[in-house]
């Protein structure tokens, strides 16, 4: 007999269980949200096929999800005495994985962020809801630190930056969403205002990461 949940009962208990606050509203939640992550299914889920191009979800199928599905489906406890403590797990992508993490601990600046995300930061952040990954948050703070003072440096001109060819232009080529925002609100500021901006910056986003690691202890 089939003990899996409709997905409308699945997506119910995902919002009882999830400690996640949604933000429905915030164009930026969405896609970040949006970003695939790796997901193992712990069981057969007939009704998932969709998610699959129609063909069968077996226990152990492995999937790259959106964020806000894995998530749910990780959360989501299928009924059934016997059954899995959860539909399915959810890992830790590639982008935030240790081939990445060593290429930033070895030069932040030389790693192109944005073909490993385009919401680079906003996906390590939501992973560190899920995961206790002190060496993930400590790696992703220090390159925004110092990615930020590069973007400071470069935004003083950034068309002249652009036309440049080789490492300056693969830099400014290479910035996540968020760095590229800062990018576009620091060009035309001179240096000092730029360079406060983007600490002000930094101390949040090192506040809100430092949030989500307290969170999990």
């Amino acid at each position: 007999m089939d003990n899996t949940p409709p997905v409308g009962e699945i997506t119910a208990m995902a919002s009882n269980t999830s400690n996640s606050t949604p933000t429905y509203y915030s164009p930026t939640a969405i896609l970040t949200d949006s970003q695939k992550a790796p997901t193992t299914f712990s069981l057969a889920v007939p009704t998932l096929t969709p998610l699959n191009n129609g063909s069968a979800i077996e226990e152990g199928t492995k999937l790259d999800l959106p964020l806000w599905l894995a998530e749910m489906l990780a959360v989501s406890k299928p009924a059934g005495p016997a059954s899995p403590t959860s539909l399915a797990s959810l890992d830790m992508p590639f982008a935030l994985g240790p081939r990445v993490l060593n290429a930033l601990k070895a030069d932040p600046k030389s790693v192109d962020v944005r073909a490993q995300a385009p919401w680079f930061y906003g996906l390590g952040e939501r992973m560190l809801e899920l995961f206790e990954d002190e060496e993930v948050g400590e790696v992703l703070l220090e390159t925004f630190r110092q990615r930020a003072l590069e973007i400071a440096d470069k935004s003083q001109n950034t068309r002249a930056a652009m036309s440049q060819a080789g490492d300056s232009a693969d830099f400014m080529s290479g910035l996540d969403e968020t760095e590229r925002q800062r990018t576009s609100f620091l060009h035309g500021k001179n240096l000092h205002n730029s360079l406060r901006h983007l600490d002000k910056d930094k101390i949040q986003w090192h506040y809100r990461m430092k949030r989500q690691q307290l969170t999990l202890l």
